[in-house]
């Protein structure tokens, strides 16, 4: 008899509870604080939570105690927002001042019909005989017979275009970044790449489920229920973490700006070789490098270069980026340091922050990457 608490029901219940509440909590941060990312973050989770009602109220006996249930009508699939809700929270995360625009708004017309289609659906239904005697109508079971598997194909498609968008837009915004910052790792996106991680391996797992349930083995309802468990576990994950996570580093940026500064050099010799040259010598004399703080805009003004043509100058003239163009003066003289038989009484992450790193993972990524083993190699 409904309600069934039992191993199966019970924490898919507590789970989904504690999801509800932490959507709530986001929805009025939004209210206060009126960050887009919040509201978005809020109703992706208020649908993560909304999609597992059926299996939590179907382990509880709800369908064995209501034979003539109709929620199944009610319940309608949310899926086809889940995409675009994924991409415009990196997207409102990322951007500041980003609102919702009528285009934008576009991207959940889709959503929208499917609903429309479903309302529709059992409007028809209640018109047939015997409609209040079954638990499902005529037309929602030719729909659950026939199109099942075209549905599914279009929802799995949907999704994974959205992840891809996804993580092509944190990408982008990653490598931005090193394009204006010198220390970037207050500003890596962590939380953001571990949102899209946590997402994608849902919709792995969930391909593989539908896959294997509809090609290989018919799935028993207890291993189904992994899926579920497995997604309210993401909600509670993805609900702390976005509320908590600050987001104010993002907020400060306007990498907008950034997207048309790199200008393309042609076929000619490289024109700017007089002011590389005291670029060069400008950090290097006055040691802006130690600045664990420098940025691209900073560095522009004490060298009176304009910041597209800056950026130009050190992409073409050194083949590289901003970013490892000023961690590249820092490793040396860390490696400097490193080999002063004066400075062996000094820990290495002290030599670091000394020459201008402010973070431990960073600097020992960086330095890696630039001389090719770790510092504590390097060292002895």
């Amino acid at each position: 008899m409904f309600p069934d608490y039992n191993i199966y029901s019970l924490p898919l219940l507590i789970l989904v509870t504690q999801g509800l509440v932490l959507s709530l909590l986001l929805y009025r941060r939004y209210v206060l604080d009126k960050k887009v990312s919040d509201v978005v973050l809020a109703t992706l989770v208020l649908i993560t939570c909304y999609h597992r009602t059926t299996y939590t109220i179907g382990f509880m006996a709800w369908y064995d105690t209501y034979r003539t249930t109709k929620i199944n009508y009610y319940l309608i699939s949310l899926v086809l927002a889940v995409g675009p809700l994924i991409y415009f929270y990196i997207k409102a995360s990322i951007l500041r001042g980003f609102t919702f625009t009528k285009k934008e708004l576009l991207h959940f017309l889709p959503a929208l019909l499917y609903v429309v289609s479903q309302i529709i659906v059992l409007l028809y239904d209640r018109t047939q005989i015997g409609f209040e005697e079954t638990q499902n109508g005529p037309l929602y079971l030719w729909i659950m017979d026939h199109l099942s598997p075209i549905l599914a194909i279009i929802f799995t498609t949907h999704l994974l275009v959205y992840l891809v968008f996804s993580f092509q837009l944190y990408y982008l915004y990653r490598k931005q970044l090193e394009e204006e910052y010198s220390n970037t790792y207050q500003y890596e996106l962590r939380w953001l790449r571990n949102f899209l991680y946590v997402y994608s391996f849902l919709f792995i797992y969930d391909t593989i489920q539908m896959v294997t349930d509809g090609l290989i083995i018919d799935l028993h309802w207890t291993q189904e229920w992994w899926y579920q468990f497995c997604s309210v576990l993401v909600v509670i994950y993805v609900g702390v973490m976005g509320y908590f996570t600050s987001l104010e580093g993002f907020e400060k940026l306007n990498l907008e700006k950034q997207k048309n500064r790199s200008l393309k050099l042609s076929t000619e010799v490289f024109p700017y070789q007089q002011e590389l040259e005291d670029l060069r010598l400008l950090v290097e004399n006055e040691q802006l490098y130690l600045d664990p703080n420098l940025t691209l805009s900073q560095l522009s003004r004490k060298s009176k270069i304009n910041t597209s043509q800056l950026s130009f100058i050190i992409n073409n003239g050194l083949q590289k980026n901003f970013n490892d163009f000023i961690n590249g003066y820092r490793v040396r003289d860390v490696k400097a340091q490193l080999l002063d038989p004066s400075k062996k009484h000094l820990s290495i992450l002290a030599i670091a922050y000394d020459c201008g790193f402010n973070s431990k993972a960073t600097f020992n990524r960086v330095f890696k990457r630039i001389a090719g083993q770790s510092p504590s190699s390097f060292r002895k």
